[in-house]
């Protein structure tokens, strides 16, 4: 059982088709091709996140700005374009401002010394609030017809942004397993005094790292602007406590060292099939909150009983 467990990409995808089994006998409609293009296209947010918070877990740390980050990404692009700014420029603009928002996050947490959740919970708080000021808390629509294009556009039937989303989760998962930066971010989760001793330039890496998950929270507020032809201040709340609880699902622990891109995204899949699930089967939004993190809960809880020590 814990070496079946500890393949945790095989453990997740056996639960994956087992939902899948399950939920295609009780509802006629949840085996199509529309449905599950809707899961994918709903989760694409999450999965672009999740790469930037499987690298932090990684390194020993974490990121609870990521969804405020996200709003104000897709709240500055939405102002920029409207603002006559070609679309090239605003994206790259708005990616670039995730890149700021995770260097500081990295200052405070490496050259500070401050706790990365008390870090990131006061940066999420000014990156939400900044949104919010710059927009009054409302949403900005009317955005030009041709940023659609990578939201909405389909080739083949498939859609685009899936398709960057798979893109992306398969060159990180590629890169964490073979280059050697990413495999310092395991050593530094693992045991970071003997990281720094083996010359590691440890605060160096946890800084890129979260500048990295600063720039794809930002690509993520991008997408959902796409998608939803509009800025909203108030998007992503809540958004890092699902993509954390996918990310250790996946196979993270909390305490670094562990986990894989591949796993993360997985873990995504998972969540966004029992949130779809519980829709298709018309269960009340407030049973599906307590479902949901009756689940969670049970799937940590589980690894930390058959991995012998805390997630």
């Amino acid at each position: 059982m814990k070496a079946f467990v500890d393949v945790r990409e095989l453990t997740l995808l056996v639960l994956i088709v087992v939902i899948i089994i399950t939920m295609s006998w009780l509802n006629q409609y949840f085996f199509s091709a529309a449905n599950f293009r809707a899961v994918a296209v709903g989760m694409a947010p999450n999965a672009v996140i999740v790469i930037g918070m499987a690298i932090l877990l990684a390194s020993g740390g974490f990121d609870l700005s990521v969804g405020a980050v996200m709003a104000l990404s897709s709240t500055v692009v939405a102002m920029l374009l409207l603002d006559g700014v070609s679309i090239p420029i605003a994206t790259t603009l708005g990616i670039m401002l995730g890149a700021v928002a995770g260097l500081g996050n990295g200052f405070l947490v490496t050259i500070l010394g401050i706790n990365p959740l008390i870090a990131t919970l006061g940066t999420m708080s000014i990156t939400r609030g900044i949104a919010l000021v710059l927009t009054e808390g409302f949403s900005l629509s009317s955005l030009p017809p041709e940023f659609a294009w990578i939201g909405k556009t389909a080739i083949s039937g498939f859609p685009v942004l899936v398709i960057l989303v798979l893109a992306l989760v398969i060159i990180f998962d590629l890169a964490v397993r073979h280059t050697r930066f990413f495999r310092q971010v395991y050593f530094i989760g693992a045991n970071e005094k003997a990281a720094m001793l083996s010359g590691i330039h440890v605060n160096r890496v946890r800084i890129i790292a979260y500048v990295l998950t600063g720039m794809l929270a930002a690509l993520a507020g991008v997408l959902l602007a796409s998608r939803l032809m509009s800025g909203t201040p108030t998007a992503g709340n809540g958004i890092e406590l699902q993509v954390l609880a996918a990310a250790v699902i996946g196979g993270a622990s909390l305490h670094g060292g562990e986990g894989t891109i591949l796993g993360a995204f997985l873990g995504v899949v998972f969540v966004a099939l029992i949130n779809n699930s519980m829709t298709m089967l018309a269960v009340s939004i407030y049973w599906q909150m307590i479902v949901i993190g009756t689940v969670l809960v049970s799937a940590v809880a589980l690894d930390m009983l058959i991995r012998g020590k805390p997630a």
